[in-house]
Order: structure tokens, then C-alpha cells, then sequence
């Protein structure tokens, strides 16, 4: 019986063996990236966006892709015991060793939660490292082989802090995608965003939506607005406790 569990409202994320254990950074992009019915999730570790997903889009079908094994073995789990485990196919592998061999479809979705500490110094255990550090999967890497997979018309949605936005916005408006949405995201109100959720769009843009949502009040107390975001899945006196791995 796994030890380490964390309880959505309609699944649950065994987290024995993930180096990346569930956090806000997940909760965010899995409940603002855009929906499709053919998704395609970089670097699932814990398989949480894939389930957050699967269960937002009831008629997606969703590939899961993570490298490392000990997450695998998470994934795994949590994809069996979920009521959405017929739409979701798991693959161990890189994103690079994917791009090279996807033959099916296209994807009018992609969502990825990516490393991107690349300039802090690299930690000693190898699993929690290649999910921290952009060494493992470069923006570039990232950006146009989710351009390669899409769909005309479809989406990329990711998740980064501000010391990386300007790279991440740099590579992919030189490889043609257009913002669509930009989510910028404050921990408290008096300070600036902690992370930015964008999602870009493989086709023409007019104008994007760009919004700014606080997850606290002054006072620390969970703003409405993250209560609202996330009243489908946090299960009350258990979702809200995050803060060991909040932004």
C-alpha cells in the first residue's frame, strides 16, 4: 500500500517514489491550461496534470510521457486506480527519443509543467534533478517539439517563474506559436507574480488574454479566487494543504 498519498476529489497521487511530489505549481497549470480531446503531457511525473486533465476534458484522450523511473512507477499506479485510466497510455521515454518516433496523429493540446533551474547548481539525486534543471529538457527542445506535434490550431501550455519567462516567450515566438493566454500568479497581493501560466496557440492570435489572480490575501488566507480555481479537486481539510511545496 503506497505511504505518501495526496487525495483529489476524484483521484488520488501515490508519491512514493517521484522525486517532484505534488505542489501548487501542478494545480495551476492543471486547472488554466487549455483543454483538447487529443493531449499530450511532457514530463507527467506523478501523472497529476494527465488525471487533472482527464478529468476537466471527459472526452480526451490523453499520452503521458516521463523519463525517469521512479516516476514511472508513480504514474503508473495513479493512472490504474483513477476512474480515467482507459483514456490515459503512459510511455517511458524522453520527449526527445518521442519526437523522433511519434507516428500517430497530432496533438491539439500539449501541456508541460518544465525544468527550468539553469543556472542553479545541479542536485546530487539524479531523478529530482532531471525534473528541476532545464539541462534535461531545453526550452528549445520543449518549444519546438511541441510546435512539431501540434495540430494546426492547437495549444501549448506551460508553467515558469520570471527568472526564465523571457526565454521561454523568446523561443517560442521565434518558432511561430502566438500567446493566447497569459496567467500571472502572485503568492500574496504586495508582491510580484511568482509564476506565469501561458498558453500559446499554433494559429493566429488577435488579441491575448492576460489576467493577474493572487492565491493569498494579505493576511495569507487563501484568496477566493484559488478557493474557486480549485473547488473540483482539492477535497476540503486536505487539498489546501500545500504549503510544503507551494510557490
Amino acid at each position: 500500500m503506497p505511504e505518501n498519498i495526496f487525495r483529489y476529489k476524484q483521484f488520488s497521487i501515490c508519491q512514493d517514489h517521484a522525486a517532484m511530489k505534488v505542489g501548487t505549481d501542478s494545480d495551476l497549470l492543471g486547472t488554466l491550461a487549455a483543454g483538447g480531446n487529443r493531449i499530450l503531457d511532457i514530463g507527467t511525473g506523478t501523472g497529476v496534470l494527465s488525471l487533472m486533465l482527464a478529468q476537466r476534458c471527459p472526452k480526451a484522450e490523453i499520452t503521458a510521457i516521463e523519463m525517469d523511473e521512479n516516476a514511472v512507477l508513480d504514474a503508473q499506479y495513479n493512472f490504474k486506480e483513477s476512474p480515467f485510466h482507459d483514456r490515459i497510455h503512459l510511455v517511458h521515454t524522453t520527449f526527445q527519443n518521442y519526437i523522433l518516433e511519434h507516428k500517430g496523429p497530432l496533438f491539439d493540446s500539449i501541456v508541460c509543467n518544465p525544468p527550468y533551474f539553469d543556472k542553479s547548481l545541479v542536485n546530487p539525486d539524479l531523478s529530482r534533478a532531471r525534473a528541476r534543471h532545464s539541462s534535461s529538457l531545453p526550452f528549445s527542445v520543449l518549444v519546438q517539439g511541441s510546435f512539431a506535434l501540434l495540430e494546426d490550431e492547437g495549444v501549448f501550455s506551460t508553467n515558469v517563474p520570471p527568472e526564465v519567462l523571457p526565454i521561454l516567450k523568446a523561443e517560442a515566438e521565434l518558432i511561430g506559436f502566438q500567446l493566447q493566454a497569459e496567467f500571472q500568479i502572485k503568492s500574496v497581493p504586495q508582491k510580484g507574480p511568482k509564476r506565469y501560466i501561458l498558453v500559446y496557440k499554433k494559429g493566429h492570435v488577435a488579441l491575448p488574454k492576460v489576467e493577474t489572480y493572487c492565491m493569498r490575501n494579505a493576511d495569507h488566507s487563501r484568496s477566493e479566487w484559488y478557493i474557486e480555481l480549485m473547488k473540483d479537486f482539492h477535497v476540503p481539510g486536505k487539498g489546501y494543504r500545500l504549503e510544503a511545496h507551494e510557490i
